[in-house]
């Protein structure tokens, strides 16, 4: 069964936005806990020394530890988020669906969503900010079996496609179709939930579109097969970023300082892991023994330079990104009611870790 990284990504929330605004304002701050034993000093760069003790939060994942959390996984292992007074939790939630939710209602301090889904609660009245891109570009993508006669997207006219039954996905296709040509109503889309590997694998489907680029990708190689691969954002869809980070607009109001500390300490982590991609895997294995290492060192090997691809620092954003993107949701019936893409995100706090 091949694990689901995405299942956040759907066309709405269904979230009731006054009731998480009320509980915004009543969630309970972190607290402080006592920290480890640990030797005195710093981090070079640090800003605030070890103190005695840490202040806690913690950040709601987007699903299973995989390698784009290897970044927050050094930050804590190598001491960057304890030297600026931070004892950082990483957390699964028990529905990944509910990571806005956790944020917003202040159960989780910080989160790790999809561009897509800010917006979209934002335009459901959802006070969440987006305060650094964890990814700088799509990871969804097209997928087909080499052979399939399948290289571009017209191709798939007459063909079979497999999606895991998401509204935004059957927009991101229209998209890359009508691009090349072609038309959505050219296509059969097959339901196949979140099995995309398998259902491509069997030949139940000729493409699949859904999956990751960086994973399931590698997933096919290890069964003796090789991909084709289209990245939506090279056939008609606008450049988005795939993961980001985020908080509560009140965490931004009544603790900017902490949000600051925290950034500086994550971007020092993802420069960590960037820097050595082999220890950045070692830690994850050792913290999540399960996790496949040969996917996660071939996965992590092609994700890294998304990081910080095309930007002076990790986490930048880009307004166009924002707003071209909030278009065309909007254009393709994704996005409904009113929303300034420009207070969906910040670069106030990777600005001031430069």
């Amino acid at each position: 069964m091949v694990p689901a990284h995405k299942m956040t990504r759907r066309a709405f929330l269904g979230l009731a936005g006054l009731a998480f605004i009320s509980a915004c304002r009543q969630a309970p701050a972190p607290t402080a806990t006592p920290a480890s034993p640990t030797a005195s000093g710093t981090s070079p760069g640090a800003t605030t020394p070890v103190t005695t003790s840490l202040e806690a939060v913690s950040v709601a994942l987007d699903w299973y530890p995989w390698s784009n959390h290897t970044g927050l996984l050094m930050a804590r292992e190598r001491g960057h988020f304890r030297d600026v007074g931070l004892d950082v939790t990483l957390e699964v939630p028990a529905n990944p669906e509910d990571v806005l939710k956790l944020v917003a209602t202040g159960r989780n301090t910080f989160g790790i969503s999809y561009q897509t889904d800010v917006l979209l609660a934002r335009a459901e009245g959802i006070p969440v900010v987006s305060i650094a891109a964890l990814v700088q570009h799509p990871l969804n993508s097209v997928m087909a079996l080499e052979g399939s006669g399948i290289t571009r997207p017209r191709d798939l006219a007459g063909k079979k496609v497999g999606y895991p039954g998401l509204p935004s996905d059957e927009a991101l296709l229209a998209t890359m179709l009508e691009f090349d040509g072609a038309r959505l109503d050219d296509v059969t889309l097959v339901n196949v939930g979140f099995e995309l590997v398998r259902a491509l694998l069997s030949r139940q489907v000729d493409a699949v579109i859904g999956a990751y680029w960086v994973h399931e990708s590698i997933l096919i190689e290890q069964q003796g097969e090789r991909p084709v691969i289209l990245r939506v954002e090279q056939w008609g869809v606008p450049d988005f970023y795939e993961l980001v980070m985020v908080t509560s607009e009140q965490e931004l109001r009544d603790h900017a300082e902490r949000v600051q500390r925290f950034v500086r300490a994550m971007i020092r982590g993802y420069q960590d892991a960037q820097a050595d991609l082999v220890a950045a895997v070692d830690l994850l294995v050792r913290e999540y023994p399960d996790t496949n290492r040969a996917l996660e060192e071939e996965g992590i090997r092609r994700l890294a330079p998304l990081w910080t691809e095309g930007v002076p620092i990790f986490g930048w954003q880009e307004a166009k990104r924002w707003t071209d993107y909030a278009a065309w949701m909007q254009a393709r019936g994704l996005l409904r009611g009113e929303v300034d893409p420009n207070t969906a995100f910040t670069n106030r706090f990777v600005e001031a870790a430069r």
